[in-house]
């Protein structure tokens, strides 16, 4: 039995998925209880999974042709996916209960919790795949998957175009991504990733090749992840349901990019090359997020940048050749994001879904759950001790300083600005008096709500001790570094925190405006600009050379020539018997007058 419960925690919501898409679609109560009994399912398998030392899968052969090319459905049982496993399905369960209440009178219910269920399964088989066909597969199911979610409301334009844009966005990366593995398969013979690592040395044997494959492999990252410069999907994808950011935006969809770059951290630690790209990659990004969200004004979408900032510090952490911390961050953000989406729909959804912060205020009287708990995860996010961020963010921070000073001064910039926009969220949303009067009115959300909100503020504030004592040994850290970095980390923590109370503490409006972070230094513009000039000028002459050259000469031509020559026919093959006899004596004159005259 112990054997099957990967493939259990595996294919649970899938079976879901399929039975509530053929059999229970109109049921919508059904329908979402069908899903969160799966999801609860996988969970209790994963967990199952985690407490047992010696436990393994079936393996099975799916294309081997002549020993050229050999794909199995395998799983991969480390503790890298068995912890990753129990975080993505116990968030994911935390979530669809959640949506019980978040989307309890939306019409396509059912179509959602379908969409869910594959989405979960997607994400799982990433975790759990133990070569690059199979993760490939499921990298590219969550990328349909999340197009589905976004565009959850497609009647909605905005919502419609925010899914194309994550689609086609991603599709960018994965086209990298999917290089990228055809180039170590190549060089290697194989696509196991435990087949691949003892057959290294014909990657390292050509560094330009080696480099050239790792980053390939990153832009699948790059996408997913959300990396500048294919960042701009992201925070558009705030169009979908709440629940669905929380999820994407926690421990899922942009965190598998994170847990790839570490599950295949053998190939792209190989590589300096590759990994001082990736470092300041992730670098480039966290900072210019955090400048960003300090100018937005919808709650969700500071969260989106928020999120874009802190994949960027594991980004980072991947690039400093840390896989322990990177994913010691991804294990909190997990929580402390999910928590502070989920806390966000609570707001939204208690003031008619109204999004925009200056319209909120004093909420933490109306809402003291609600303002608990985002409290609490803000608090993790901004790396507060004891909260689970601060751990984990100053781990990043300590690695950086001992490893890459120019790194690490970008890093704590960017932990002075997380401080500045969250604290400056907390206090408009929060305190002061209430700026509307759907915000005086405002009542606490339900308890099926509520309650996956309680639990993930205790993860966010204790999370960060379960790996703290594990990852702080394995992390090669001096010890004045790890007490001096964590000392300047609180410096910025407290000067970005008050100068945010300062200047938004009893503000009914934005008291500066800076239009490049507002405009998001205009890379959507540039995007556009620069479509405009490649892809729609490319298509304008194609649409003119087939009009006016192909239609209107060659093609317009011949086919002119043939209706003209048809139009004559059709004059004489009219069917009229008179005339048919008038033609024959025509003709007979004609004869006799050539006959007779020539």
């Amino acid at each position: 039995m112990n054997r099957l419960l990967p493939w259990c925690a595996l294919l649970l919501p899938l079976v879901s998925a399929i039975a509530i898409t053929l059999f229970t679609l109109r049921f919508k109560t059904l329908s979402s209880f069908l899903s969160v009994a799966a999801v609860l399912g996988s969970f209790g398998c994963s967990c199952l999974i985690f407490g047992s030392s010696n436990i393994s899968a079936p393996a099975f052969t799916w294309i081997d042709i002549s020993g050229v090319f050999r794909v199995p459905l395998g799983l991969v049982l480390d503790n890298l996916s068995k912890t990753m496993l129990v975080l993505v399905s116990g968030v994911g369960s935390l979530i669809h209960i959640y949506s019980l209440g978040y989307m309890r009178d939306d019409e396509g219910k059912s179509r959602y919790f379908a969409a869910l269920s594959l989405f979960m399964f997607a994400m799982l088989g990433i975790v759990l795949s133990n070569n690059f066909v199979m993760l490939f597969i499921f990298w590219e199911l969550v990328g349909f998957t999340s197009y589905v979610l976004i565009g959850h409301w497609f009647e909605r334009d905005a919502a419609a175009d925010a899914a194309k844009k994550a689609f086609i966005t991603t599709r960018i990366g994965d086209f990298g991504f999917m290089l990228g593995i055809l180039m170590v398969w190549a060089a290697t013979g194989s696509v196991v990733f435990a087949e691949i690592a003892p057959r290294l040395a014909t990657l390292t044997n050509h560094p330009a090749f080696l480099t050239t494959a790792a980053l390939l492999i990153f832009c699948g990252a790059v996408g997913k992840s959300a990396q500048f410069p294919l960042h701009v999907w992201l925070p558009d994808a705030m169009e979908g349901p709440t629940p669905i950011s929380a999820l994407i935006h926690a421990a899922t969809m942009v965190a598998a990019g994170v847990y790839m770059l570490v599950r295949v951290g053998f190939i792209i630690q190989a590589s300096q090359t590759a990994l001082l790209v990736i470092a300041w990659i992730g670098t480039i990004t966290a900072v210019l997020a955090a400048l960003i969200a300090t100018q937005q004004n919808d709650i969700k979408r500071i969260l989106a940048y928020s999120t874009l900032s802190q994949l960027g510090y594991m980004v980072m952490a991947v690039g400093l050749a840390s896989r322990e911390a990177a994913m010691f961050h991804l294990f909190t953000h997990a929580f402390f994001k999910a928590l502070l989406f989920l806390a966000a729909g609570s707001v939204i959804v208690m003031l008619h879904h109204e999004q925009n912060i200056w319209k909120m205020g004093g909420l933490s009287r109306n809402l003291p759950i609600t303002f608990l708990t985002f409290g609490a995860g803000a608090l993790a996010l901004i790396g507060c001790p004891p909260f689970s961020g601060f751990f984990s963010k100053d781990a990043i921070l300590a690695i950086a300083y001992e490893r890459n000073v120019p790194i690490f001064v970008v890093g704590l910039l960017t932990a002075f600005l997380t401080a500045f926009y969250v604290v400056r969220l907390l206090v408009v949303v929060f305190f002061g008096k209430a700026r509307s009067e759907i915000a005086r009115k405002s009542n606490e959300s339900p308890v099926v709500m509520t309650g996956p909100l309680i639990v993930l503020a205790l993860l966010a504030t204790f999370g960060g001790f379960a790996f703290f004592a594990r990852n702080f040994l394995v992390l090669p850290i001096e010890k004045n570094i790890a007490f001096f970095v964590p000392v300047l980390a609180i410096s910025a923590l407290v000067l970005g925190s008050g100068l945010a109370i300062t200047l938004y503490r009893n503000r009914k409006s934005e008291p500066f405006d800076i239009e490049l972070f507002r405009r998001l230094f205009y890379v959507n513009e540039f995007y556009s600009w620069f479509i405009n000039w490649t892809q729609e000028l490319l298509a304008r002459i194609s649409a003119f050379c087939d009009r006016w050259i192909i239609d209107a000469g060659a093609v317009g031509g011949a086919s002119g020539g043939t209706w003209g020559i048809g139009a004559l026919l059709r004059l004489v093959q009219g069917g009229n018997l008179q005339a048919y006899l008038f033609l024959f004596g025509l003709g007979i004159v004609g004869l006799i007058y050539f006959a007779v005259f020539h």
